[in-house]
């Protein structure tokens, strides 16, 4: 009787293997791999590493270990392997800025970046508040034009009408009647790419940080003249201070948005001389800015180009309350900034990956325009008098090497020490009375990997979707006005 049990329940089970297997092979891979990473030794610890770094989208694996010891007796407190998680490695941050590559870092970053803006404004992080009542302007300098392009009107009317029309050597038109709607993929375009200075675009990309540092002593020059000081002695009276961000326009060209405020010769902690007033700093700023340029290097191919800033520029004071009805408070401007520091010429339909040959950038999902720009940057990297820009090392951003965010010294905080109190955070979250003790620890770590699966990548990114979701709540809680504003118990 068992015998004849068996022999009927084989082809069964085997009618349901196979039934599995068609299941499995109908799966698309993404299916496949989250059976894969679900159905694995140590699921709910890689789940908890995935969200205790907030969901990054492209992690970095480590391994190695901790030992943290008492100085005074050598007494072992803690010791932290990472042969107990799964896969004997540790998942950290990935840290990049830059919101194309990954959201939940890039955000994380913008908020640093506005902890750090507005230090410099109000005070705090080791800024005193004192700096609330000396001159702050908010500046925006521009690139020159390097040709027509298509753009939006401020006055809502057609992009470029001229009178009579008309086309440019090359046959084009001259003109462009319609009226462009955010997202058209003609802005920032040029209406003739022959008549495109693109050599003098791509220079001053690459020269933007040397013309910033020059239009900064520039306005100390004239603090100092106007006030009959020598300038190797202005540090003697007054001290500028700054920070700015680099944005890529539609037509991708460095511009930068500045805080500029005016200390005392002590930094922040003095108030300014009585002559360095807000009216004052604006005056020399906007005095300060057509008077600056840079010389390019020469090359026969090219010439040389003497670079300066363009003819747009906007100068506004920074006040500290919005009951005036300014939008220029501390509160908004750091906000502002911080929204910018994420950008990157990924948002101007570029790329922002290192470019590895002149091949490379034909196969590229671009504009023509940046396609242009790139290949340009390429061609002049080649000549020896250009070797210093590293061009071709920049060809990705268009010829822009620079920082997206710097500051003087004496702003505010640092994004490093931002990062410490951060850690310092969680390691008293973590080890309680370890953290307030005399403490030491010797460390070995080691990389081992990085980025997702394609299942890991989903599951992260659930992960930083709730908690996106989670902040917009708390934020809606707690702003005053907000129909779910926490009250206090009557």
């Amino acid at each position: 009787m068992t015998v004849k049990q068996e022999s009927f329940s084989r082809p069964a089970d085997r009618r349901l293997e196979l039934d599995r297997d068609a299941r499995l092979r109908a799966l698309s891979e993404t299916e496949r791999d989250l059976l894969r990473v679900v159905g694995a030794d140590g699921f709910e610890r890689w789940l908890q590493q995935i969200q205790r770094i907030g969901g990054c989208a492209h992690p970095i694996y480590l391994a190695g270990h901790t030992i943290t010891y008492d100085k005074a007796t050598g007494e072992v407190l803690r010791r932290y392997d990472t042969q107990e998680e799964p896969g004997g490695r540790l998942a950290v941050r990935c840290r990049n800025r830059r919101e194309t590559r990954c959201g939940p870092c890039s955000r994380l970053h913008a908020g640093d970046t506005y902890h750090l803006v507005r230090a410099g404004l109000a005070g705090g992080k080791g800024t005193p508040p004192t700096v609330r009542g000396h001159p702050r302007l908010f500046v925006t300098l521009t690139a020159p034009s390097f040709g027509p392009v298509h753009h939006i009107d401020k006055g809502g009317g057609p992009c470029r009408p001229r009178r009579g029309g008309g086309e440019c050597e090359h046959g084009r038109p001259v003109e462009c009647r319609a009226v462009h709607a955010a997202g058209d993929a003609r802005l920032g375009q040029p209406l003739c790419p022959d008549c495109y200075d693109y050599v003098g675009h791509v220079l001053w990309n690459a020269h933007a940080g040397r013309l910033w540092n020059r239009f900064c002593g520039g306005v100390r020059r004239l603090a100092a003249s106007a006030n009959g000081i020598p300038q190797s002695r202005l540090r003697e009276h007054a001290m500028l201070s700054f920070t700015k961000v680099a944005e890529y326009q539609l037509r991708g060209a460095i511009h930068f948005h500045a805080v500029i405020r005016l200390d005392g010769s002590g930094g922040p902690k003095d108030s300014p001389p009585e002559w360095g007033g807000s009216a004052f700093l604006e005056e020399i700023v906007r005095q300060a800015a057509p008077r600056i340029a840079v010389t390019s290097p020469y090359s026969p191919a090219v010439g040389e180009r003497v670079l300066r800033w363009g003819k747009e520029m906007d100068v506004h004071p920074i006040t500290s309350s919005s009951d005036d009805g300014s939008p220029m408070t501390d509160d908004k401007i750091a906000a502002y900034v911080a929204k910018y520091v994420g950008k990157s010429v990924g948002d101007v339909h570029g790329t922002d990956h290192v470019i590895g040959s002149a091949g490379e950038i034909a196969l590229l999902s671009v504009t023509e325009h940046v396609r242009t720009l790139m290949l340009t940057c390429w061609r002049l990297g080649e000549l020896p008098e250009m070797e210093p820009l590293r061009l071709q090392a920049w060809a990705h951003a268009l010829g822009s090497g620079g920082h997206v965010l710097t500051k003087s010294r004496a702003y505010s905080t640092t994004y490093g020490e931002l990062r410490a109190a951060r850690a310092g955070h969680a390691a008293e979250e973590d080890g309680g009375d370890l953290a307030q003790g005399d403490t030491a620890a010797e460390s070995n770590w080691s990389y081992v990997g990085s980025g997702h699966t394609l299942a890991e990548s989903e599951i992260a990114a659930g992960i930083a979707d709730d908690i996106a979701q989670l902040r917009e709540i708390a934020r809606d809680l707690t702003e005053p006005g907000s129909r779910f504003e926490l009250r206090a118990p009557i």
